[in-house]
């Protein structure tokens, strides 16, 4: 049953990403999912905190907020790791994503027309 959970608000999730991402002109769509998302797992962040919630949480913040943008997971991490007091952490690892996620995209895209030229 939680897998089902965490699919269905996957499902979810992914399709208001396409749906918004279509709607607004490219790349600001993603921009506002990300901003959007953020926002929402930051609101069931404490929804969450303040209650024994069950399942809710596997369904809203792992599954829809997961499958709408993993980039509010990312800021989740941030705000973890400020409230521990562990600011360089958040730092480099603010960093460390950013730099490592756009070259790990090239090389992929770099490996692909390798192995198709």
């Amino acid at each position: 049953m939680t897998y089902l959970f965490i699919a269905l608000g996957g499902a979810l999730g992914a399709v208001l990403r396409y749906v918004i991402a279509a709607a607004v002109v490219f790349p600001l769509g993603t921009l506002t999912v990300n901003v959007l998302g953020s926002f929402l797992m930051g609101l069931a962040f404490v929804w969450v905190s303040t209650r024994s919630a069950g399942q809710w949480p596997l369904f809203v913040m792992t599954g829809f907020l997961g499958g709408f943008t993993t980039f509010s997971a990312f800021s989740l991490d941030v705000l973890k790791l400020f409230e521990a007091e562990k600011y360089m952490n958040a730092g480099g690892y603010v960093v460390a994503s950013v730099v490592f996620s756009v070259l790990a995209i090239f090389a992929g895209v770099y490996v692909m027309k390798a192995v198709y030229a």
